[in-house]
């Protein structure tokens, strides 16, 4: 049993933690609870002016934070960054990995091309895979690491007219699943959180017909907010997230109830 206090388990003090989608909704609020309890965060995006709102809006709370431009499809990219960073901070302690792109919304699956297919797959599934297989090295090495992966409602049930996104997602839930039992004895948890639909500007160009049918799935009749999930992150980023792994969290308003 631990003896660390429960305001120590929930700290980031002293720790690295790199947080990608913080250009702006879930990343942006995740970014700055996180720097709030302690961490130097590493703001990654391919938004330059959201990540450099993000970090000024930490630097002047009195946190520690840089931004990084990423583009998280390209593979080779994300492994020489995750690199460079491993090697400038000499250590990462949590991956939160906040990037997303929904793709085509409110076509049926016939219609959507492959290429559009294709991006969203390689955004919500292979960027998350390669960041993964980035970090772990170092997470084994210092025998400790927390990755958090957001996939969605839409991994867990799906949602019509969104083929792309609902395989994206389901795809990333399994993987979490497997790579958990992996490296359950290296003092690395990795979880992902499955959110309903939030008021971010990922949702701006869904279709008014996919939203409303994601809105009526919600009993509690509302959109959730960035900063709810971001605390679900905090927690699952954290030091006290020791023996929970390979699961998927819920904050869907009561839509997912399993």
């Amino acid at each position: 049993m631990s003896n660390n206090s429960a305001f120590q388990e929930i700290s980031y003090a002293g720790q690295v933690v790199i947080v990608t989608g913080a250009g702006s909704g879930i990343g942006k609020s995740a970014a700055q609870l996180i720097a709030s309890r302690g961490a130097k965060v590493i703001c990654i995006d391919l938004n330059q002016s959201g990540i450099d709102e993000c970090v000024d809006l930490i630097t002047k709370s009195g946190g520690a934070a840089e931004a990084v431009v990423l583009d998280i499809s390209n593979q080779k990219n994300v492994m020489d960054l995750i690199a460079t960073l491993g090697s400038t901070h000499k250590r990462i302690d949590a991956l939160v990995n906040c990037a997303g792109y929904p793709g085509p919304t409110g076509k049926f699956v016939e219609e959507i091309t492959w290429s559009d297919y294709q991006k969203v797959i390689e955004v919500n599934l292979f960027g998350a895979i390669w960041l993964t297989q980035a970090v772990l090295p170092i997470m084994k090495k210092q025998k400790y690491g927390r990755i958090v992966q957001v996939a969605s409602i839409a991994g867990k049930e799906g949602n019509p007219k969104m083929a792309p996104y609902n395989t994206a997602k389901a795809g990333l839930i399994g993987f979490v699943k497997g790579v958990a039992k992996e490296v359950a004895v290296d003092g690395i948890t990795i979880n992902a959180l499955a959110p309903a639909v939030i008021a971010t500007p990922i949702n701006v160009n869904t279709a008014k017909e996919t939203l409303d049918y994601m809105i009526s799935k919600i009993p509690a009749g509302r959109l959730g907010e960035p900063s709810e999930v971001a605390e679900i992150i905090a927690f699952m980023g954290s030091k006290a997230c020791s023996f929970t792994t390979g699961f998927t969290f819920d904050i869907s308003g009561g839509r997912a109830t399993y």
